[in-house]
């Protein structure tokens, strides 16, 4: 056994050596039955490629069946075997024998096709059908009679096959061995001298075939020969060879053929009887012994053996024989449906993956012939993805344009494969693929722009309302934070008047609003996703102050004040509806909060006066008599229209009097007692102190500055410096921003006869003009000038 595999080693490094390799296909020749283990070839580098690659690609070996005889060592980059090869059980007397095979790898996908030719060697001797065979020979039989033996059969090929037959012993029979067309021998046992019953009745030989293997093998069969009386006409077949041909499918029982041997002698000696000499496929045919009817006792298959040799043997009852040589050809039907094998696949692949991407390697495979082992293939109709054929039986699903996750999240693939047969046969195969996201979508407002409304004197972290965006992407993708763009309202930033909840975009006022000093203001708010990069998209939100009733009405006129009493002067000869004044308010705030109406609350005289309830005119409503009181005094009410409303009011001081002394007499007598007069006193002299002090230091604070200025100017002069103006300390311009945007000036007219007198408003004056008092905290600044001009210069009124 040792010089055995000192053969198989030398054998082997020689093919390995001129194994060749083109357009990534490698061969290579190794014999039967070698250990687990031994070693195939070198494909690193019979392929050119790096054993790293080999790693990183994840490099396989694939097969169409589930038997793997080799297998790949991937840290050496060699081919080893996995399992012991018997040539003869792997492809009978096919030749040349070879497994095909392909080496996958990965990250790219890519694979390489190789051949590995099983040789053989000589591991099986010669097989009889039969150890032993019996002859009935006339002795009348003739020198050179020749008698049909069974042959041997030998499973090796080539070399090691059947090489030869040895008869022994040789003094009566000689072997005649007559070679065939197919390359298989016809063995004769030939008559060499005449037999004699009387003196030996019975002949024993032994056949031996011998193969030409090394070591050589060989197998016998025992040859007994009975002597009879003369029978000296042999069974002749009426043709050399017969040919027939079956479907692969036929049935058990099947008639294959009839075969017909003719025998001149009559009685016992003419009676034939038919026999299967050899017949590689033992038990496929049944032979008829009477007959000569061939049946199929099997199920043939035309992928495994597409014609059939059978040795048919005539033997009449003398003891001679005839041989005739049967070929079956099986007829190819389309029996064998494609066989679709995944060899890699992605189960996953990103959206941005380019057009032309490998996604999964397909191998189909058709074991019938001609037109039945032709195949095409297809998928289902699908516009993202197309199967290209690389080569014969290979294909690859590749991407076809680009993929959105956001359309289809996943893809159930469906390729389907059919032949070419009549009927069609076709095998399916359904591919799930899995879309992985990318950020390529941007968060989404439900809205172009929002706009919301807000009660003044909120509450702070008051929830105004929520913006809600929403991602087409997926996962982290999608996650959507909210965030406050930093702008500014009135020079403030937005920041200290809302805020953004970053999870779920809630807006919170950070203060409480004030209808009077902000009606509306408008900010950005920006969503933005989890992706890297991330991506955003921005809205604008506008809030309107909604005002609420939190301003009570302000009486302009009359003038209510403290120290002296201003009254209107009413004719006794005045008529009814004579206009005796008007009361003006205003309300800051606005709508219906502000719409003002008016009550008299208190008079002296009620059925004297009456209080017009939109405009705040007071006017007689009956004739003024003399039994009327000169002095009247009206209380008049000012309601808005708010919920709740609110109220101011004012005291109104009528005189009823035709002229001025009447008037002033009622009206200057008041009881002033001493304490009064000594506390005016003080007041003026006190008041009149701390207006010299202030006189004299803005008269010496007015010198500074001009000296101060002077000098500024001289050396501004010489300095040839561009002159910056200067403005004084909260100075403001306005435009009309108040909630009370005008400066209403109020003239009134007195003279004489009360019927004559007049209430002028003016015209808006200093409308972009607004004066601000460090000290005041309100939300209306205005500027009022009062007026009463009076026709009398001895009027008690002035």
């Amino acid at each position: 056994m040792s010089d055995i595999t000192m053969k198989r080693q030398v054998l082997l490094f020689i093919l390995v050596l001129f194994s060749s390799s083109a357009f990534g296909q490698v061969s290579y020749s190794i014999p039967e039955e070698m250990p687990k283990g031994s070693f195939v070839g070198n494909i690193a580098q019979d392929l050119g490629l790096d054993v790293q690659r080999l790693r990183s690609g994840k490099a396989r070996v694939f097969t169409r069946d589930s038997t793997a005889y080799v297998e790949l060592d991937r840290e050496r980059g060699v081919l080893l075997i996995q399992e012991r090869i018997d040539r003869e059980a792997l492809c009978r007397q096919m030749t040349p024998c070879a497994l095909h095979f392909q080496i996958l790898l990965e990250n790219p996908m890519e694979f390489y096709s190789v051949t590995v030719e099983i040789t053989d060697i000589n591991d099986n001797p010669p097989n009889f059908i039969t150890s032993d065979i019996k002859f009935n020979i006339s002795e009348s039989a003739l020198s050179g009679t020749t008698f049909n033996l069974d042959r041997a059969t030998d499973l090796d090929v080539g070399v090691n096959g059947l090489k030869t037959y040895v008869l022994k012993p040789t003094d009566t029979f000689s072997l005649k061995i007559n070679s065939q067309g197919d390359g298989g021998k016809n063995v004769e046992m030939v008559l060499n001298a005449p037999l004699d019953r009387e003196k030996n009745e019975h002949l024993s030989l032994v056949l031996t075939a011998v193969d030409g293997g090394e070591p050589q093998m060989s197998g016998t069969m025992q040859i007994h020969i009975t002597v009879l009386d003369a029978n000296d006409n042999a069974p002749v077949f009426t043709q050399s060879v017969y040919k027939a041909s079956i479907k692969e499918n036929a049935s058990v029982g099947t008639v294959v053929l009839v075969v017909t041997a003719t025998d001149a002698d009559q009685g016992s000696n003419g009676r034939i009887t038919y026999s299967i000499s050899s017949m590689l496929d033992h038990g496929m045919f049944e032979l008829n012994k009477g007959n000569g009817v061939v049946t199929l006792n099997g199920n043939l298959d035309y992928e495994k053996a597409r014609n059939v040799q059978v040795n048919i043997r005539a033997s009449d009852d003398g003891g001679l024989t005839g041989s005739c040589k049967l070929i079956v050809d099986v007829l190819d039907i389309n029996d064998n449906s494609p066989d679709i094998h995944i060899m890699s696949k992605s189960a996953v692949i990103s959206e941005d993956a380019k057009p032309n991407t490998v996604v999964t390697m397909i191998n189909v495979e058709d074991a019938d012939s001609t037109e039945n082992g032709k195949v095409h293939c297809d998928i289902n109709d699908n516009i993202n993805f197309m199967l290209k054929s690389t080569t014969t039986h290979f294909y690859n699903l590749v991407t076809d344009s680009e993929l959105d996750r956001e359309r289809a999240s996943e893809y159930n693939i469906t390729v389907t494969c059919s032949d070419e047969g009549v009927p069609s046969l076709s095998s399916s195969v359904t591919l799930t693929l899995q879309i992985s996201d990318v950020n390529d979508n941007p968060p989404v407002f439900e809205r172009s722009s929002y706009e919301a409304y807000l009660v003044e004197n909120n509450t702070p972290g008051l929830s105004i309302f929520t913006v809600r965006a929403r991602d087409a992407d997926w996962n982290q993708n999608a996650r959507v934070s909210y965030i406050l763009e930093d702008s500014s309202v009135n020079g403030v930033p937005v920041s200290s008047y809302v805020s953004v909840s970053a999870d779920s975009g809630v807006i919170h006022a950070v203060r409480s609003f004030d209808y009077e000093q902000i009606k509306d203001f408008q900010f950005h708010v920006k969503a933005q996703d989890g992706g890297s990069p991330p991506l955003s998209s921005n809205v604008t939100v506008k809030i309107l102050i909604q005002d609420q009733n939190d301003n009570p009405p302000q009486v302009l006129y009359p003038v209510q004040s403290g120290g002296s009493v201003v009254a209107e002067m009413v004719p006794r000869s005045a008529d009814v509806g004579y206009l005796v004044t008007k009361v003006v308010a205003v309300d800051v705030d606005s709508g219906q909060n502000a719409w003002l109406s008016y009550k008299l609350q208190k008079a002296t005289d009620r059925a004297l006066f009456e209080v017009g309830l939109q405009n705040g005119e007071i006017r007689t409503i009956r004739q003024v008599t003399d039994k009327d009181a000169v002095k009247q005094r009206l209380t008049v009410i000012v309601e808005d229209n708010g919920q709740p409303s609110r109220s101011a009011t004012v005291i109104v001081n009528v005189a009823v009097a035709d002229s001025f002394p009447e008037v002033l007499s009622e009206f200057t007598d008041f009881p002033h007692d001493k304490e009064y007069n000594d506390n005016l006193t003080f007041y003026l002299v006190l008041a009149l102190a701390v207006v010299s002090f202030l006189f004299i230091t803005c008269l010496v604070v007015i010198i500074s500055v001009k000296i101060y200025r002077w000098r500024q100017s001289r050396i501004l002069y010489h300095s040839n410096l561009p002159v910056i103006p200067y403005y004084p300390p909260r100075y403001s311009d306005t435009l009309g921003t108040g909630t009370l945007q005008h400066v209403y000036n109020y003239e009134v007219c007195r003279t004489t006869d009360s019927r004559k007198s007049d209430c002028k408003f003016g015209r808006a004056g200093s409308e972009n003009v607004l004066i601000m008092d460090p000290s005041s905290t309100g939300t209306m600044q205005r500027i009022q000038n009062e007026k009463s001009i009076l026709d009398e210069p001895d009027s008690p009124l002035e």
